[in-house]
C-alpha cells in the first residue's frame, strides 16, 4: 500500500490540515468525504518503519459495542460445503490482509465510517465481500442483457429494512436467559364500577383521538411532500455499478438490484461511495463527494482516486496523458518497479460460494414460491409466476387513498398467456369504470374495451385493430340511446357514423337486438373528401331523419370558397293512399348550391339522387343493425372467456402441452419398439439359414438337425478364418521387421541420424504392432471353444429347433 512510503512527518501535518477541513464540512454535509492525502514516492528507514508499525497496531477500528442484530434464516449447516464452515490459509492471509489495510484506512480517515471488509457467513465464519462474487454463465439468452438479468434478480430480492438504517448487519446468535424463579402474579382487587366508567372515559378519549388523528392526517398530507428526511445521506445502501468499455457499454451507470432500474452516474438520489469491489479487488474512495457522484471519476487504475487493497490482482489501468506517459519511459524505473511490486503481490482466493446453478422451473417461477407482494406508500404491487394463475395473472398494482391501505382507487392487472389475448385490465373503484386491454391477435380484433357492464345497451366504448377488419372500423362507442363509429381507410370514405335511437316498444318476450332491435330515429355519416369527384358533388355529412322523412346533404367545401352546398330531399312513399304512384315534384328537394348548374335543377336528376339515398339509407339502416348484433356477440364471447380464462401453452412447453407430451411418447415407444426388433434381427443367428426354407412350414426333426450343424458349422469356419487372418498379419508383420533389420545391417555405416532415428521409430511402431497381433490370437484361441460351446446352448434352447429338444429328451 503505498501510504506506507509516506513520511510521518507529512502525514501528521496533512492530517492536521484534513482534520480542520473535516470539521469544517461537517457541520453542513454528513456526506462530505476527506481530501485525499498527497502521497509521494519517498524512503523510510528501518527505526520510522517500525515507529509506523506500532502506531498502526495501536490503533482500534471503532466498532460500535451493541450491532444490529437480525434473526437467522433456518439453514441445514449440515448440508453446506466445507467452504461455507472453514478458511483456507490462503483465505486466513486474505483476512489479515484486510485487517491490516482497514487500521490503516481507520488511521488516516478516522472521521469516515468502518469499511465492510469481512461479513459473517451463513455459518458464523468471516469470509472477504470479494470471495462471496463468483461470476457464472448461465443458459438463458434473458439474463445476457443486463436490463433483463436486473429484472430477475429484482423479481427474487425482497427488501427488508436495516434494524439500524446507519450500519450493515451483523448475525448474531440469540440468547435467551432461562428463568430461574418466577413471580406469581398479584389478585384482582380493583372495582368492576370503577373499570367500567374507566372504559367509557377511554371511549371518549379514543374517540377525541381519532378527531385529532384525521385532523392531523389531514394536515400532515399537505406537508408530507417537504417533509424533511433526518437521515438524509446517512443510511446505508449496495448498488451494482456498470463501467463502461466492454460489451458496447457507452457509459458507465447504476443498477439498483431492488427495482432493476438504471440510473445515471449524475443522479442525485446516490449521494456518495465509500468503497467499491468485485471478484478480483476492492478499492476505497479518495475522492470528495461534496457534489454527490457527479463529480466522480471511475477510473480504478489512479491510486489518487481509488485506493485498491490488493496489488496483484488485475485492475483496470490508469488513463495517462502524454504528458505523464513521456515521464515513466525510463527502463530502470519500469525495471525497479515490478521488483517492488512483485513481493507484494497477492491474488484473491477463489470464490468460496458454489456455482449458481438455476433450474428452468425456478426460472420461469422468478419470485420465491411464485408470489411476491411489495408494499408502497399507498400502493401494493403484487407478482406471480407465469401459469401460476389459472386466469394468466402475473401482475397486480393496487392503489388507495388513505396511508393505511383500506380504501381502493383502482387496480390494474397484468396477464400473459391468454387466449383471449388480454394483457391488461384497469379498474376503477371511484367510476367503476373497467377498460380491457388485448394484444393482436383476438377473434373480433378487439384493442380496447371501456365499460362499466357487461349487459347490453349500456355506456362502452371498444377500439379495434384496424388493420385486422375488413370494414375499417376504428372505435365504436355506445350508450342507451346512441351509438358511434369511427372508420378509416374505406373505399367508400366513410368515417363517421351516428345512430340515435328511441326506446323500443315493450313486449311479453325479453327484448333483444335481434328479435326486436331499436327503433332508428337519425343516423348520421360523415365522409372523408375523394379527391375523384368535384367538391361540388362529394357528399361530407348526410343526415337521414327517419322520423321525419327527411334526407339531409351537406357537400365538401372547395378552398376557394368559405360556404358549402346543401341540399335536403323529403322522402315520400311511391304510392299514395288511393295507390296512385306520387311524380317526383320540385317541393320534394330543397338545395342551396355555391355555384348553381343547370343538370342538378332538373326532376330526373333530383329523382335519381333521391332513389339512390334510399337505397343507402336502408343499407345504413342494416348495418346499424349488424352493429348491434356484432356488440352482443362481443359482450358474449368476453363472457365465456373471462369465465374459461384457457391459457395458451407452446408446443416446445414439454412439461405443461399434454397433446405434446402423449405425442413425444407415443414416438418414443414406437422409436424404442423398432429398436429392439432391429437387435433382434441383428442377432438372428438362424435367419441366413432359415431364409432356405419355405416359409411358414413347420421344421422337421431331419431338418433341425440339419439347420444346427450348417449353423456351427459355418460358426466354427468363421472362428478359423479370424484366427488365419490374425495369423496371416501376425506373421507379415514379422517378415516386415525381419526385413527392414537386415537393411539396417547392410547400411548401418552409411546411414545418416536422420535415417537411424526413423528406423528406430519404426522398430518401434512394429513391435506394438507384433505385440498386438500375438495378443489377440491368444485372446481368440481361448474364447473360440467357449463361444462355440454358447452358440450350440443357444440353438438347443431356441423354441424353432423344438425337435432337437424332442431328440435329447
Amino acid at each position: 500500500m503505498e501510504v506506507l512510503r509516506e513520511k510521518v512527518e507529512e502525514e501528521e501535518e496533512a492530517e492536521r490540515e484534513e482534520a480542520a477541513e473535516r470539521a469544517e464540512w461537517a457541520r453542513t454535509e454528513k456526506m462530505m468525504r476527506p481530501v485525499e492525502v498527497r502521497k509521494e514516492e519517498t524512503t523510510l528507514t528501518q527505526e520510522m518503519l517500525r515507529d509506523l508499525e506500532k502506531k498502526l497496531s495501536e490503533i482500534q477500528i471503532p466498532i460500535s459495542a451493541e450491532l444490529p442484530a437480525f434473526t437467522k434464516d433456518t439453514i441445514d449447516i449440515s448440508k453446506l460445503p466445507v467452504s461455507y464452515k472453514t478458511n483456507t490459509p490462503k483465505e486466513e492471509h486474505l483476512l489479515q490482509v484486510a485487517d491490516n489495510f482497514s487500521r490503516q484506512y481507520s488511521h488516516l480517515c478516522p472521521d469516515r465510517v468502518p469499511l465492510f471488509l469481512h461479513p459473517l457467513n451463513e455459518c458464523e465464519v468471516p469470509k472477504f465481500v470479494s470471495t462471496t462474487l463468483r461470476p457464472t454463465l448461465m443458459p438463458y439468452p434473458e439474463l445476457y442483457n443486463w436490463d433483463s438479468c436486473a429484472q430477475f434478480v429484482s423479481d427474487f430480492l425482497t427488501m427488508v429494512p436495516l434494524p439500524d438504517p446507519l450500519k450493515p448487519t451483523v448475525q448474531k446468535e440469540e440468547k435467551v436467559l432461562p428463568k430461574k424463579y418466577t413471580i406469581r402474579p398479584p389478585r384482582d382487587l380493583c372495582s368492576r364500577f370503577e373499570q367500567e366508567q374507566e372504559v367509557k372515559k377511554q371511549q371518549e378519549i379514543r374517540a377525541q383521538e381519532k378527531k385529532q388523528l384525521r385532523e392531523e392526517e389531514e394536515r400532515l398530507m399537505e406537508a408530507e411532500k417537504a417533509k424533511p428526511d433526518a437521515l438524509h445521506g446517512l443510511r446505508v445502501h449496495s448498488w451494482v455499478l456498470v463501467l463502461s468499455g466492454k460489451r458496447e457499454v457507452p457509459e458507465n451507470f447504476f443498477i439498483d438490484a431492488f427495482t432493476g432500474h438504471s440510473y445515471s452516474t449524475q443522479d442525485e438520489h446516490f449521494l456518495g461511495i465509500e468503497s467499491l469491489w468485485n471478484h478480483k479487488n476492492y478499492w476505497i474512495n479518495m475522492q470528495d463527494c461534496w457534489n454527490c457522484c457527479k463529480d466522480l471519476i471511475f477510473d480504478l487504475g489512479d491510486p489518487v482516486r481509488w485506493e485498491y487493497m490488493l496489488l496483484g490482482t488485475d485492475k483496470s489501468q490508469l488513463s495517462l496523458t502524454e504528458e505523464d506517459d513521456s515521464g515513466i519511459n525510463d527502463e530502470d524505473d519500469v525495471e525497479n518497479l515490478g521488483k517492488e511490486d512483485e513481493d507484494k503481490s497477492f491474488d484473491m482466493p477463489h470464490s468460496w460460494v458454489e456455482q449458481i446453478e438455476i433450474s428452468p422451473e425456478a426460472f420461469e417461477t422468478r419470485c420465491p414460491n411464485g408470489k411476491k407482494v411489495i408494499q408502497y406508500k399507498r400502493a401494493k404491487l403484487e407478482k406471480w409466476a407465469p401459469y401460476l394463475n389459472s386466469n394468466g395473472l402475473v401482475s397486480r398494482l393496487t392503489t388507495y387513498e388513505d396511508l393505511e391501505c383500506t380504501n381502493i382507487l383502482e387496480i390494474k392487472e397484468w396477464y400473459q398467456n391468454r387466449e383471449d389475448m388480454l394483457e391488461l385490465k384497469h379498474i376503477n373503484k371511484t367510476t367503476d369504470l373497467k377498460i380491457d386491454y388485448f394484444k393482436p391477435g383476438h377473434p373480433h380484433a378487439l384493442r380496447v374495451h371501456s365499460y362499466k357492464s357487461m349487459q347490453p345497451e349500456m355506456d362502452r366504448v371498444i377500439e379495434f385493430y384496424e388493420t385486422a377488419r375488413v370494414d375499417g372500423l376504428i372505435k365504436r362507442e355506445e350508450t342507451a340511446s346512441t351509438m358511434t363509429e369511427y372508420y378509416q381507410g374505406r373505399p367508400d370514405f366513410l368515417s363517421y357514423r351516428h345512430a340515435n335511437f328511441r326506446p323500443r316498444v315493450k313486449k311479453l318476450a325479453l327484448s333483444s337486438a335481434e328479435s326486436n332491435p331499436r327503433p332508428i330515429v337519425k343516423i348520421t355519416e360523415q365522409f372523408f373528401r375523394n379527391p375523384a369527384k368535384p367538391a361540388e358533388e362529394d357528399v361530407a355529412e348526410r343526415v337521414f331523419l327517419l322520423a321525419e322523412e327527411r334526407i339531409q346533404l351537406r357537400y365538401h367545401c372547395r378552398d376557394d370558397h368559405i360556404t358549402a352546398s346543401k341540399r335536403e330531399f323529403l322522402r315520400r312513399t311511391e304510392v299514395d293512399s288511393k295507390g296512385n304512384r306520387i311524380i317526383m315534384t320540385p317541393d320534394m328537394c330543397i338545395s342551396f348550391e355555391v355555384e348553381p348548374m343547370e343538370h342538378t335543377k332538373k326532376l330526373l336528376y333530383q329523382y335519381e339522387a333521391m332513389m339512390h339515398l334510399k337505397r343507402e339509407e336502408k343499407l345504413s339502416r342494416h348495418q346499424v343493425w349488424e352493429s348491434e348484433l356484432e356488440v352482443l356477440e362481443i359482450l358474449k364471447l368476453r363472457e365465456e372467456e373471462e369465465a374459461a380464462h384457457m391459457l395458451t401453452i407452446s408446443i416446445y412447453d414439454t412439461k405443461r402441452n399434454e397433446k405434446s407430451k402423449e405425442y413425444r411418447e407415443a414416438m418414443e415407444r414406437v422409436m424404442h419398439e423398432e429398436h429392439l426388433r432391429q437387435v433382434e434381427t441383428q442377432l438372428d443367428y438362424l435367419a441366413p439359414f432359415l431364409a432356405q426354407l419355405p416359409p411358414g412350414e413347420k421344421l422337421t426333426r431331419w431338418q433341425a438337425v440339419r439347420l444346427k450343424d450348417e449353423c456351427l458349422s459355418d460358426f466354427k469356419q468363421r472362428l478359423i478364418n479370424k484366427a488365419n487372418l490374425i495369423q496371416a498379419r501376425f506373421e507379415k508383420e514379422t517378415q516386415e521387421l525381419q526385413k527392414k533389420q537386415q537393411w539396417y545391417q547392410e547400411n548401418q555405416v552409411t546411414l545418416t541420424p536422420e535415417d537411424e532415428d526413423l528406423y528406430l521409430s519404426y522398430c518401434s511402431q512394429a513391435m506394438f504392432r507384433i505385440r498386438i497381433l500375438e495378443q489377440r490370437l491368444n485372446r481368440h484361441k481361448e474364447l473360440a471353444p467357449l463361444k462355440y460351446l454358447a452358440l450350440e446352448e443357444k440353438l438347443y434352447k431356441d423354441p424353432r429347433l423344438g425337435e432337437l429338444q424332442k431328440i435329447f429328451a
